[in-house]
Protein backbone atom coordinates (compact mmCIF):
# COMPACT_ATOMS: atom_id res chain seq x y z
CA UNK A 1 0.00 0.00 0.00
CA UNK A 2 0.87 3.63 -1.04
CA UNK A 3 1.53 6.32 1.42
CA UNK A 4 -0.04 9.65 0.96
CA UNK A 5 3.56 10.87 -0.15
CA UNK A 6 4.12 8.19 -2.34
CA UNK A 7 0.68 8.20 -4.21
CA UNK A 8 1.33 11.98 -4.52
CA UNK A 9 4.67 11.48 -6.21
CA UNK A 10 3.48 8.74 -8.32
CA UNK A 11 0.25 11.45 -9.45
CA UNK A 12 3.08 13.82 -10.61
CA UNK A 13 4.44 11.18 -12.58
CA UNK A 14 1.69 10.22 -13.97
CA UNK A 15 0.70 13.53 -14.90
CA UNK A 16 3.54 14.35 -16.07
CA UNK A 17 4.27 11.51 -18.67
CA UNK A 18 2.49 12.37 -21.24
CA UNK A 19 3.84 16.18 -21.27
CA UNK A 20 6.83 15.43 -21.83
CA UNK A 21 6.22 12.68 -24.20
CA UNK A 22 4.39 15.13 -26.51
CA UNK A 23 6.89 17.99 -25.64
CA UNK A 24 9.97 16.14 -24.88
CA UNK A 25 12.53 16.76 -21.57
CA UNK A 26 13.29 20.15 -23.38
CA UNK A 27 10.07 21.95 -23.56
CA UNK A 28 8.25 20.59 -20.50
CA UNK A 29 8.64 23.69 -17.61
CA UNK A 30 8.05 23.19 -14.03
CA UNK A 31 4.99 25.38 -14.34
CA UNK A 32 3.40 23.38 -17.57
CA UNK A 33 4.01 20.61 -14.84
CA UNK A 34 2.59 22.18 -12.01
CA UNK A 35 -0.59 23.69 -13.70
CA UNK A 36 -1.51 19.84 -14.74
CA UNK A 37 -0.77 18.68 -11.48
CA UNK A 38 -2.54 21.64 -9.68
CA UNK A 39 0.41 21.55 -7.20
CA UNK A 40 2.26 24.01 -5.58
CA UNK A 41 6.21 24.63 -6.60
CA UNK A 42 6.56 23.35 -2.82
CA UNK A 43 4.95 20.13 -2.94
CA UNK A 44 6.42 19.06 -6.38
CA UNK A 45 9.98 20.21 -4.74
CA UNK A 46 9.04 18.13 -1.50
CA UNK A 47 9.28 15.01 -3.92
CA UNK A 48 11.69 15.74 -6.22
CA UNK A 49 15.13 17.48 -6.17
CA UNK A 50 14.94 20.25 -9.35
CA UNK A 51 13.50 19.43 -12.58
CA UNK A 52 16.39 17.01 -14.23
CA UNK A 53 15.38 14.97 -11.22
CA UNK A 54 12.18 15.12 -12.24
CA UNK A 55 12.58 14.67 -15.98
CA UNK A 56 14.64 11.46 -15.12
CA UNK A 57 12.11 9.84 -13.38
CA UNK A 58 9.37 10.83 -15.96
CA UNK A 59 11.64 8.99 -18.91
CA UNK A 60 12.08 5.88 -16.25
CA UNK A 61 8.40 5.78 -16.09
CA UNK A 62 7.62 6.28 -20.04
CA UNK A 63 10.32 3.84 -20.68
CA UNK A 64 8.92 1.42 -18.33
CA UNK A 65 5.15 1.93 -19.44
CA UNK A 66 6.39 1.19 -23.14
CA UNK A 67 8.13 -1.87 -22.10
CA UNK A 68 5.52 -3.35 -19.88
CA UNK A 69 2.81 -2.94 -22.31
CA UNK A 70 4.82 -4.46 -25.59
CA UNK A 71 5.93 -7.32 -23.51
CA UNK A 72 2.69 -7.67 -22.34
CA UNK A 73 1.43 -8.04 -26.08
CA UNK A 74 3.77 -10.03 -27.21
CA UNK A 75 3.93 -12.79 -24.33
CA UNK A 76 0.51 -13.68 -24.91
CA UNK A 77 1.67 -15.54 -28.37
CA UNK A 78 2.09 -19.16 -27.77
CA UNK A 79 4.49 -19.70 -31.09
CA UNK A 80 7.55 -17.34 -31.76
CA UNK A 81 5.70 -16.13 -34.90
CA UNK A 82 2.87 -15.25 -33.22
CA UNK A 83 5.05 -13.29 -30.52
CA UNK A 84 6.59 -11.48 -33.42
CA UNK A 85 3.47 -10.63 -35.12
CA UNK A 86 2.08 -9.16 -31.93
CA UNK A 87 5.52 -7.01 -31.38
CA UNK A 88 4.77 -5.52 -35.03
CA UNK A 89 0.82 -5.35 -34.27
CA UNK A 90 1.34 -3.17 -31.30
CA UNK A 91 2.62 -0.82 -33.47
CA UNK A 92 -0.21 -0.94 -35.93
CA UNK A 93 -2.21 2.55 -35.17
CA UNK A 94 0.93 5.01 -34.84
CA UNK A 95 -1.70 8.08 -34.62
CA UNK A 96 -3.42 6.62 -31.59
CA UNK A 97 -1.28 5.68 -29.17
CA UNK A 98 -1.79 5.11 -25.80
CA UNK A 99 0.24 8.47 -24.08
CA UNK A 100 -0.62 10.79 -26.40
CA UNK A 101 2.69 11.91 -28.49
CA UNK A 102 3.96 8.46 -29.62
CA UNK A 103 6.64 6.06 -28.79
CA UNK A 104 8.65 7.35 -25.73
CA UNK A 105 11.14 5.08 -26.93
CA UNK A 106 11.94 7.02 -30.15
CA UNK A 107 11.17 10.07 -28.49
CA UNK A 108 13.43 9.87 -25.84
CA UNK A 109 16.07 8.74 -28.14
CA UNK A 110 15.68 11.53 -30.73
CA UNK A 111 15.88 14.22 -27.90
CA UNK A 112 18.27 12.47 -25.67
CA UNK A 113 21.29 11.39 -28.23
CA UNK A 114 23.08 15.54 -28.24
CA UNK A 115 20.92 16.59 -25.15
CA UNK A 116 20.92 14.16 -22.22
CA UNK A 117 23.13 11.74 -21.76
CA UNK A 118 22.21 10.25 -18.70
CA UNK A 119 18.65 9.88 -20.98
CA UNK A 120 20.85 8.56 -23.63
CA UNK A 121 22.06 5.44 -21.63
CA UNK A 122 18.47 4.68 -20.55
CA UNK A 123 16.86 4.70 -23.88
CA UNK A 124 20.27 2.62 -25.26
CA UNK A 125 19.15 0.21 -23.08
CA UNK A 126 15.69 -0.20 -22.96
CA UNK A 127 16.48 -0.62 -27.19
CA UNK A 128 19.75 -3.41 -26.11
CA UNK A 129 17.10 -5.29 -23.98
CA UNK A 130 14.27 -5.39 -26.67
CA UNK A 131 16.62 -6.14 -29.29
CA UNK A 132 17.69 -9.11 -27.60
CA UNK A 133 14.39 -10.07 -26.41
CA UNK A 134 13.08 -10.02 -30.05
CA UNK A 135 16.63 -11.84 -31.09
CA UNK A 136 15.59 -14.16 -28.56
CA UNK A 137 12.15 -15.63 -29.61
CA UNK A 138 13.22 -15.31 -33.15
CA UNK A 139 16.00 -17.60 -32.19
CA UNK A 140 13.02 -19.77 -30.42
CA UNK A 141 11.34 -19.82 -33.72
CA UNK A 142 14.27 -21.73 -35.19
CA UNK A 143 14.85 -24.10 -32.65
CA UNK A 144 11.55 -25.40 -32.54
CA UNK A 145 11.32 -25.38 -36.36
CA UNK A 146 8.95 -22.61 -37.32
CA UNK A 147 11.68 -20.77 -38.90
CA UNK A 148 14.67 -21.83 -41.18
CA UNK A 149 18.18 -21.18 -39.73
CA UNK A 150 18.73 -19.31 -43.34
CA UNK A 151 17.32 -16.57 -40.97
CA UNK A 152 19.40 -14.16 -39.43
CA UNK A 153 17.74 -13.15 -35.88
CA UNK A 154 19.79 -10.35 -35.13
CA UNK A 155 19.67 -8.42 -38.22
CA UNK A 156 15.32 -9.71 -38.95
CA UNK A 157 15.14 -7.90 -35.34
CA UNK A 158 16.99 -4.91 -35.65
CA UNK A 159 15.69 -4.52 -39.21
CA UNK A 160 11.96 -5.27 -37.99
CA UNK A 161 12.38 -2.48 -35.12
CA UNK A 162 14.02 0.20 -37.21
CA UNK A 163 11.14 0.15 -39.75
CA UNK A 164 8.79 -0.03 -37.31
CA UNK A 165 10.28 2.97 -35.35
CA UNK A 166 10.63 4.94 -38.61
CA UNK A 167 7.02 3.84 -39.93
CA UNK A 168 6.08 5.33 -36.52
CA UNK A 169 7.16 8.36 -36.88
CA UNK A 170 6.43 9.25 -40.74
CA UNK A 171 2.93 8.08 -39.92
CA UNK A 172 2.80 11.07 -37.71
CA UNK A 173 3.99 13.26 -39.51
CA UNK A 174 1.59 12.35 -42.69
CA UNK A 175 -1.32 11.52 -40.02
CA UNK A 176 -1.74 8.22 -41.50
CA UNK A 177 -1.56 4.94 -40.01
CA UNK A 178 -2.10 3.35 -43.75
CA UNK A 179 1.60 3.19 -44.82
CA UNK A 180 2.33 1.20 -41.40
CA UNK A 181 -0.17 -1.29 -42.02
CA UNK A 182 1.30 -2.00 -45.39
CA UNK A 183 5.37 -2.21 -43.15
CA UNK A 184 4.05 -4.45 -40.73
CA UNK A 185 2.28 -6.77 -43.64
CA UNK A 186 5.25 -6.32 -45.59
CA UNK A 187 7.31 -7.61 -42.57
CA UNK A 188 5.32 -10.77 -41.66
CA UNK A 189 5.16 -11.73 -45.58
CA UNK A 190 9.11 -11.77 -44.67
CA UNK A 191 9.33 -13.38 -41.61
CA UNK A 192 6.95 -15.82 -43.34
CA UNK A 193 8.87 -16.68 -46.17
CA UNK A 194 11.36 -18.61 -43.54
CA UNK A 195 9.11 -21.08 -42.16
CA UNK A 196 9.86 -24.48 -43.71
Amino acid sequence: MLTKSEKTKQFILETAAPLYNEKGISGVNIDDVLAATKLTKGCLYGHFQNKDDLSAQVVDLLLKKVGDKIRMAVYQGKTAKAKIFAFMDFYKDPIHTYIPGGCPIFNTAVEADDNYPAAKLKVGAIIRAGQEEITAVIQEGIRNGEFSAKLDPVVFAFKMVAAIEGGVVLCRAMDTAKPMHALIKSLKTELEQYEP
